[in-house]
């Protein structure tokens, strides 16, 4: 009976297969790293399902997220597929459908003007213009190279990630916003969102720089985060076209079900509205 431990030459051989699946860099990075920490957890132990069941357990009695361990499990399912040890599989947590975020996680279209505001007071024209373009268009940060000097002059982005390609609109105020922005940096070509040598913002960087604005902004740096922007673009969408199908399409997402995480309002909201149906007589 063959033993089933992870190896290095196993996991390169992984990487090749995503590789070829055309994942994402990000997502690539994710099952490597979920797949490592299991292999850390085991520390040389054969695997078996009852010691995936173990590791389930674990995460759930350190309280990580049910959402985090899904996916987690999500990583190594994919990984046991690839290594056809299907036996090892285990079921991910049920959850029962959000119906509502608490207030502390969601970015208002307040904050979010006071973080445009504090970053143009403070001269960060780049992030003022980068968050703009997050908010506006509802592109995830890793799509932020799609936003070029030739896209910008169309009016539209190509967006090809996770072996789909869609079209992401700018808007006539944010277009002309980058092209000057593009002409006072003399970016002629390629990439508008780009360091001083040239090479595209990280993630780690624009994130630091968000965070740098929440103090002098007064939002809780809790709620400053790219992907943040993007369930703005999110609701705020949905509250004027009420069309979850459409904004889908938008955000690129395969499943309705996930766009309806993207639109859940806040406790606050969601008891409003049941006051509003005035049914207590």
């Amino acid at each position: 009976m063959t033993k089933k431990r992870i190896t290095e030459q196993l996991l390169e051989r992984f990487y090749e297969h995503l590789r070829q699946e055309e994942k994402s860099g990000n997502t690539i990075e994710k099952y490597l790293r979920d797949v490592r920490a299991f292999a850390a957890y085991l520390d040389g132990r054969q695997i078996s399902k009852a010691e995936v069941i173990a590791y389930k357990s674990k995460l759930l009695a350190e309280n990580y997220a049910a959402r985090s361990i899904n996916s987690m499990l999500a990583s190594l399912n994919s990984f046991f597929v690839f290594c056809d040890w299907t036996d090892c599989k285990v079921k991910s947590i049920k959850l029962q459908q959000q119906v509502y975020c608490t207030e502390e996680k969601e970015l208002t279209k307040a904050e979010y003007q006071r973080l445009i505001q504090t970053a143009s007071k403070k001269g960060k024209e780049r992030l003022n213009l980068l968050i703009q373009t997050i908010c506006g268009t509802g592109i995830r940060i890793s799509e932020l190279q799609y936003i070029t000097v030739e896209a910008v002059r169309r009016g539209e982005a190509c967006v090809s990630l996770k072996g789909k390609t869609r079209t992401v609109f700018i808007v006539k105020e944010l277009q002309k916003k980058l092209i000057q922005y593009a002409r006072e940096q003399e970016i002629i070509t390629g990439a508008i969102f780009i360091t001083r040598n040239g090479k595209p913002m990280s993630r780690t960087n624009i994130w630091r720089e968000m965070k740098g604005l929440c103090e002098e902004a007064g939002v809780n740096p809790e709620k400053v985060f790219p992907h943040n922007l993007r369930h703005l673009f999110a609701r705020t969408f949905y509250g004027i076209e009420k069309d979850i199908a459409k904004l889908a399409d938008i955000l690129g997402h395969s499943s309705i079900n996930t766009t309806r995480i993207y639109i859940i309002t806040t406790g606050d909201e969601h008891r409003r509205r049941m006051e509003s149906m005035r049914l207590i007589i």
